[in-house]
């Protein structure tokens, strides 16, 4: 699996509060980051909590989210980011956050966050959204979340991983970059 693995953070200094585990719709950003949490001992949060009715009634009724709708929520997960680092309690937080500007207002330029794409191709994550049952998130909007997403710049602070393994191998191949890249979260040797 190391070779669906493309890392562009260089040697970082202190460890990470927050992991931000990003997608679209359907690369397993709610599975892995559970995966994630509990392999941490860290708390998880689906960013999909913090949705206005309003955007969750659009998304079920198959209408993709515009940037204005998108905003306050960014801001919310934001927020929420902001308070765990300044308490020093680590967590894991799953979102989609596909433009590059999401990415910059959830990481802020902050050591202490850590940004994950979990990347797949579009046949792959039809195929598990098929299989899913019980979200909101309308499959037909797969095709808007591809022409939305903004893949990671290489000049971007993102670690990409490839979904196309198990949640757990995922979940490995992650950690093992977080350490292979001198990063030792907050809290895992606990």
């Amino acid at each position: 699996m190391e070779d669906g693995l493309r890392g562009t953070q260089g040697e970082r200094s202190g460890a990470p509060t927050v992991i931000v585990v990003m997608g679209v719709a359907g690369s397993g950003k709610s599975t892995i980051g559970r995966s994630l949490a509990a392999r941490l001992g860290w708390e998880h949060v689906d960013g999909d909590a913090f949705h206005s009715a309003r955007n969750i009634a659009k998304m079920r009724s198959g209408t993709p989210l515009s940037a204005a709708d998108r905003r306050p929520w960014m801001d919310r997960l934001a927020d929420w980011i902001r308070a765990r680092l300044a308490e020093g309690r680590p967590g894991v937080l799953a979102c989609s956050a596909l433009k590059r500007d999401d990415r910059d207002r959830l990481a802020g330029g902050r050591a202490g966050v850590v940004i994950v794409h979990l990347d797949g191709d579009r046949d792959l994550i039809a195929r598990r959204m098929r299989d899913r049952s019980g979200h909101f998130f309308d499959a037909g909007l797969l095709d808007s979340q591809f022409r939305e997403l903004e893949p990671p710049a290489s000049d971007e602070d993102v670690l990409s991983v490839s979904v196309a393994g198990s949640p757990e191998a995922v979940t490995d191949d992650i950690l093992a970059a977080l350490e292979r890249m001198g990063v030792e979260p907050a809290g895992s040797g606990d």
